[in-house]
């Protein structure tokens, strides 16, 4: 399984999850048949609210899957008609949801439970925010 996280910085496996997926500062590229990371800076971070196209930057890479703290109902349902799944992170930090991956602990996001705006809601795993 190839998945993306969205993160704070490019440390890898040690790295933090950030908050927001298409204002990440960085996307961090992980393949679980490999064990490979792969770091990308994300070059459309500065970006007014729902305008982002992260996958434009990410589509090389034909990922599975998104790992992330929550996300909104719209982005849910743009990765869903390419196919990709979002999961939620649980812990902040790429280590833990690498071993989720090994383990196949992972939990997908209920497109029922996405974040609302950023007043955020409900949850669990619509919105770690």
């Amino acid at each position: 399984m190839l998945v993306c996280l969205p993160t704070q910085a490019d440390a890898g496996a040690a790295d933090t999850i950030c908050d927001h997926f298409g204002s990440a500062p960085f996307f961090t590229i992980y393949d679980s048949e490999s064990d490979k990371i792969t770091v990308l800076k994300n070059q459309n971070s500065h970006h007014g609210h729902g305008t982002c196209h992260p996958l434009s930057q990410l589509q090389e890479f034909k990922i599975d899957g998104v790992v992330c703290k929550g996300m909104g109902r719209r982005a849910i349902d743009m990765l869903a008609k390419e196919k990709i799944k979002v999961y939620y992170a649980g812990s902040g930090q790429v280590a833990d949801v690498i071993e989720k991956i090994k383990t196949g602990d992972l939990l997908e996001i209920d497109p029922a439970q996405a974040c609302r705006g950023h007043g955020h809601g409900p949850g669990p795993g619509g919105c770690g925010h």
